[in-house]
């Protein structure tokens, strides 16, 4: 069965874009990329670049990890936006919205019913793991479903923006296990966490 694998960028307070949802690492941005960053994705994780970036860094390597992308609605109107209807258009996409009606991309698959659902419909195809690339509201509505997380930890804090988990996210305490890990010299950590079977709990007595 396949994955559901949240690989996502945060700050160390927990935030993957600004309050406005817009995009961090835009042209008026204020996510910092250094080159070892960048070196490191086109390494580990080039199917995770979109489009426009592969052809401009010339990479055509399908990637070791995903073959899927989702997102949410708010999360492709940032390259709508951009005049980019396919971000990825060397993965399967999928976006989740009940008010997007017809993709604007024949290639892009819109899904208005309920994600869980598909995301389960999914996992049971044959085929590599499948990305959640956001945003937080859609990584809230498959809370239960993530196999696994990759957290790509910046070295910065914002003090308030949209969190990891938002929007339908329901408190539900669950344990990670490290897998691995990579230090990158400019202080960002991608980090890796597969979800753990039980939840270790320690009881403190007099």
């Amino acid at each position: 069965m396949r994955k559901l694998v949240y690989y996502i960028a945060s700050t160390l307070d927990g935030f993957i874009a600004g309050p406005d949802g817009a995009d961090p690492t835009g042209p008026d941005g204020f996510w910092p990329i250094p080159d070892d960053y960048i070196a490191h994705v086109i390494a580990e994780y080039p199917e995770t670049l979109p489009g426009p970036a592969r052809t401009a860094l010339s990479i055509s390597a399908p990637g070791r990890h995903f073959d899927t992308v989702l997102e949410g609605r708010r999360s492709y109107e940032v390259g709508l936006r951009a005049g980019v209807t396919d971000a990825y258009p060397h993965l399967r996409h999928l976006v989740f919205s009940r008010t997007l009606g017809e993709s604007p991309d024949p290639s892009v698959e819109v899904v208005a019913d309920d994600p869980v659902a598909r995301v389960r419909e999914l996992k049971r195809e044959e085929g590599k793991a499948i990305w959640l690339v956001g945003g937080g509201e859609l990584a809230g509505a498959l809370y239960s479903e993530i196999d696994t997380l990759i957290v790509k930890l910046s070295p910065m804090t914002l003090g308030a923006g949209i969190p990891l988990f938002s929007g339908k996210a329901t408190f539900d305490p669950n344990a990670w296990t490290l897998t691995d890990h990579q230090v990158l010299a400019s202080g960002a950590l991608f980090l890796t966490y597969d979800r753990a079977t039980t939840i270790v709990t320690i009881s403190v007595t007099d």
